[in-house]
């Protein structure tokens, strides 16, 4: 009675993403329906359609919650760290918080693995809370060049995840030398990409000049051969 009164002062959102992960834990995700996790969180089938389309829209505010779980802490004393190793602390933190669930986190990765298509969208998920690790540590994520980091930093952290998965070590060292080194070559990576960016930069504006030239001069003949009617011509 006491938990089932705990429980009760949860909100029925939050009572879903755990029902949800607690399932996932125990057997295969495929297997996991509505009506179960609904069962398993104590709500009724239409509170769970008020608050979800789908069990991938549960991984979507599960994500969330964790991304807000790292926003929250202080940041700011790696300010005056180098930006590799800022973003490095932020991902081991957010290891920290996806701790309790690193089970069910596994059978996740293992049922995305058999469904491109809902891979896909973990990946979307994976981006949209990518962004926010990259603003945390300091580091650009806008434009190109940011949409680059992101994808570039969400396959990193795929294959990290597969390694902290079998890390049972409790400094978790092999899992912070895969990051060390996924971030290490990330780094290498886009820093070519901005060279590349700043050797064709020039070009590029060249290019948009001349487009916008002769898209220019192109309306002037034409304005030239094809003038305007007059009211009468045009039998206003």
């Amino acid at each position: 009675m006491v938990k089932a009164a705990k429980d009760a002062e949860i909100p029925p959102r939050e009572r879903i993403v755990r029902a949800l992960m607690h399932l996932a834990a125990e057997m295969p995700f495929e297997r996991i329906t509505i009506t179960g996790i609904c069962t398993e969180a104590g709500v009724s089938l239409a509170a769970f359609r008020e608050l979800f389309p789908s069990k991938g829209a549960i991984l979507g505010a599960y994500a969330r919650g964790i991304d807000l779980q790292v926003l929250k802490l202080n940041a700011h004393d790696l300010d005056d760290e180098p930006a590799k190793d800022r973003l490095f602390d932020v991902l081991m933190r957010r290891l920290d918080a996806m701790a309790a669930d690193k089970a069910a986190l596994e059978a996740i990765a293992r049922w995305a693995r058999r469904e491109p298509l809902s891979a896909l969208a973990l990946n979307q998920v994976a981006l949209n809370s990518m962004r926010f690790m990259l603003e945390t540590a300091g580091i650009d994520s806008e434009g190109p060049l940011g949409a680059l980091k992101l994808q570039g930093l969400v396959l990193a952290w795929t294959q990290v995840l597969e390694v902290w998965f079998k890390d049972d070590r409790p400094g978790l060292d092999a899992t912070m030398a895969a990051l060390d080194k996924a971030l290490e070559r990330g780094g290498r990576l886009v820093g070519q990409a901005e060279s590349m960016s700043r050797l064709f930069g020039p070009l590029e504006l060249m290019g948009r000049t001349l487009h916008n030239l002769r898209r220019d001069s192109t309306s002037r003949m034409r304005e030239r051969w094809n003038p305007p009617k007059s009211d009468e011509q045009a039998g206003v």
